[in-house]
């Protein structure tokens, strides 16, 4: 089913707020095997808004909007989907009376701008809303499927899931379903990535796409059939292949989180880690300190971000820092040593490095980042050269880190430099 998203608001429009329902109706549509085509946000604009449906609704099955609903004279979207439709508005006489419920319960008068969120195109299927007076509605028109939902995301989410699922679900039956899969990778770049599968694409169904983030490769195997186990096979036959060509880079799947894998290693070794981090100032110890029961296995963390504190914390002896400086193979050993055993902890892992945007040299450039691992047995190094801005970098710190605690777990050994 061709699917299209429409958002409206001037305040997304124009970055005001953070458009969160793009990611979620997204994914979720997505993994409901629906294809979707298009993701459009558009400001309180009648001509704008109608000019965007009109074209939605030539090309797509499914069209959800987000936002509009409410009370003032700026939420336009169900007087614009009459206009388009030709389908007049109607009030609904169960809808004003549960808002003129919630009302009277708090002791405020309605207002004329309140009855308006009881008026919806004339047929519409009308979505009850658990968490505010908006409700929502789905219009079915010539084959095609509108869906309106509330702008606030609590009610957005609740109303969708709630409402808007069931509907989809008994609606795509006996149409063409998307299943797809991610593979997650780390330690390697996108462009050597493609080289190593680039004979495996170019089928169309299945096909593969490629996700850069900071740190992360992700592939995605995706593939369309009227049959979901059809969709599903022929996912899974490709994905076996990628993932055969990949396996030694490959730290998880679909929606795991690297924090997520290296936290369930160290639980299940009964090895517990200590951090010493500089210019990630925190990042790692706040992802593993987002897990459940990370305190089985994360023992704590410092941060240390100036010379004077990796000295008199971490034990790193002041010629080392003196000769090699603060972003070197030689420090980064001294601070995996010194926080494991400050803390006392099984394994220590330390970070040490030039975010940016300023403090590079030819010699140490931004992004330069020495990770380190020191364990009872003996210690690990790895040097890496990250892109992007500050924040990016210190995202690609972070999960590099966090991969050689992973990868020192597993007993795979691809480091750059060991002692």
């Amino acid at each position: 089913m061709k699917t299209e998203l429409i958002f409206t608001g001037t305040e997304l429009l124009l970055g005001h707020v953070l458009n969160t329902h793009a990611q979620y109706l997204g994914k979720r549509l997505s993994d409901m095997g629906l294809e979707i085509g298009l993701q459009t946000t558009v400001g309180d604009n009648w001509n704008i808004m109608e000019d965007i449906l009109l074209t939605a609704l030539k090309r797509s099955d499914l069209i959800v909007v987000t936002g509009g609903l409410g009370p003032t004279a700026d939420d336009l979207t169900k007087e614009v989907v009459c206009s388009v439709t030709g389908v007049p508005l109607e009030l609904d006489k169960d809808a004003l009376s549960k808002i003129t419920d919630f009302y009277e319960k708090r002791g405020i008068k309605i207002t004329e701008g309140a009855v308006k969120q009881a008026l919806f195109p004339k047929g519409s299927i009308i979505l009850p809303n658990d968490c505010g007076t908006a409700p929502g509605a789905i219009l079915e028109k010539d084959g095609k499927m509108i869906v309106l939902l509330p702008g606030p995301p609590r009610e957005m989410t609740t109303m969708f899931e709630n409402y808007v699922v069931p509907y989809i679900d008994q609606k795509c039956r006996g149409r063409e379903v998307t299943k797809y899969k991610v593979i997650k990778l780390t330690g390697i770049s996108e462009s050597a990535v493609q080289e190593k599968i680039k004979d495996l694409g170019g089928r169309g169904n299945p096909e593969i796409a490629y996700v850069a983030k900071p740190g992360e490769i992700q592939v995605r195997v995706t593939a369309r059939s009227q049959s979901p186990i059809e969709a599903e096979n022929l996912v899974n036959q490709l994905f076996i292949e990628i993932e055969d060509r990949l396996k030694e880079h490959i730290f998880g799947y679909d929606d795991e989180l690297i924090e997520e894998v290296t936290g369930r290693l160290l639980a299940s070794s009964r090895l517990t880690l200590a951090t010493a981090e500089s210019c990630t100032g925190g990042l790692i110890s706040a992802k593993l300190t987002s897990l459940a029961g990370s305190s089985v296995f994360y023992k704590g963390g410092i941060v240390a971000y100036s010379n004077e504190v990796k000295e008199k914390l971490l034990g790193v002896p002041g010629e080392v820092l003196e000769r090699y400086g603060a972003v070197s193979r030689e420090t980064a050993f001294a601070m995996a040593h010194g926080v494991r055993r400050v803390i006392g902890a099984d394994l220590g892992l330390a970070v040490t490095g030039i975010a940016g945007p300023s403090g590079g040299t030819p010699e140490k450039p931004v992004g330069l980042v020495y990770i380190s691992l020191a364990t009872a047995d003996g210690q690990f190094c790895q040097r890496y050269i990250f892109p992007g801005n500050r924040q990016a970098v210190r995202q690609g710190v972070s999960n590099a880190a966090l991969d050689l605690v992973r990868r020192h777990l597993l007993g795979i050994e691809i480091f750059i430099d060991k002692d």
